[in-house]
């Protein structure tokens, strides 16, 4: 790693470069030169994942950690093939009247052998082999389907939040794909909801604007997630055609106590109603944190506080019965 941290001299330029080591050690890891390259091959790749310009030595650990990659991976495929995803939904609520405003549709993955397994299981290997753009492209299709079946139903007011992931975003035929899903749906454009990603929307390239743009000119509604944790330059949101900002759990979890994210979460709401923009607290598990966002004037939220996750069947006597639903845990007036 030092000899090969010394620039080098390549066409007259003075480059620099890094090495990722994995070492295999005779007879502990393998008795025959196959198996120790082999196992030697697994830890460089092991030193990869942990930041690279490093070495690791080969353990079983790693061996067992590869077999597992391989079988998610295998199991991501089949559950393409085999039609085992399917969405739940988590009800925002409007404090001010108690009604059910929308919903925000949750990935989740009925694995034959593991059971009904969340996003953060099997999302970041998905984002690593590719898949991740197959599985975007079913959660549109059939949030897109949903959306369309509810407002067929009757719940025309009901907003449908759909999260885009930054490999979905940046597919140079994305709204070609977004065009295609609309017209095989029929689903209206003003009733979705693409969330995206502080960190996605950072680099506010011009390429950016114009896909956020021309997805605002079709109705979409543009929020951004997780708002709060970027360490960009605020500037964006003058720049995008953004119409809500979603603060991340992460400071609503601290409420009422921690006074540093009390602080924030007080700043992003005057910010907000300063640009015009809507916002909604995600993570609100208690009523304490629910009324602190009441107070500061947040008007939407969702949450354990409000409902878990629903199925399909579980959500729909809460779209018969949403006329002030929750009125009994929020208040008439903010």
């Amino acid at each position: 790693l030092d000899a090969l941290s010394e620039p080098m001299q390549l066409g007259g330029c003075q480059t620099y470069t890094t090495c990722s080591i994995g070492i295999a050690i005779f007879p502990r890891d393998g008795e025959s030169g196959e198996t120790l390259i082999k196992n030697a091959d697994t830890a460089m790749y092991a030193a990869k994942q942990e930041g690279k310009n490093r070495y690791r030595f080969f353990s079983e650990e790693m061996n067992a950690n590869v077999i597992r990659r391989l079988q998610l991976e295998t199991g991501l495929r089949r559950a393409l093939q085999n039609d085992e995803f399917f969405l739940c939904y988590q009800p925002q609520v409007d404090l001010l009247t108690g009604r059910l405003a929308g919903v925000e549709t949750l990935l989740r993955w009925r694995d034959p052998q593991g059971g009904v397994m969340l996003p953060g299981t099997f999302i970041p290997l998905a984002e690593e082999t590719g898949l991740i753009l197959s599985i975007d492209k079913w959660v549109l299709r059939h949030a897109f389907h949903q959306a369309r079946a509810w407002h067929d139903w009757g719940f025309s007011d009901l907003h449908v939040a759909i999260n885009i992931s930054g490999c979905q975003f940046r597919q140079p035929h994305f709204i070609e794909q977004i065009d295609g899903l609309l017209s095989e749906t029929g689903a209206d454009p003003r009733k979705l909801e693409l969330e995206l990603t502080e960190s996605l929307l950072m680099n506010h390239t011009p390429e950016t604007i114009n896909v956020l743009t021309q997805l605002k000119n079709k109705g979409f509604r543009l929020t951004i997630d997780d708002f709060g944790t970027g360490y960009s330059s605020l500037s964006y949101l003058k720049n995008l055609p953004i119409d809500r900002l979603k603060i991340d759990q992460s400071f609503v979890q601290s409420l009422p106590d921690d006074l540093t994210g009390a602080a924030i979460i007080q700043a992003i709401i005057v910010m907000a109603r300063t640009l015009r923009l809507d916002v909604v607290a995600e993570g609100v598990e208690t009523r304490e944190q629910m009324e602190f966002l009441r107070i500061h004037q947040c008007q939407k939220m969702q949450g354990y506080c409000f409902s878990h996750p629903k199925t399909l069947e579980e959500l729909t006597p809460l779209l018969e019965n949403g006329e002030g639903l929750w009125r009994n845990i929020t208040v008439a007036n903010i």
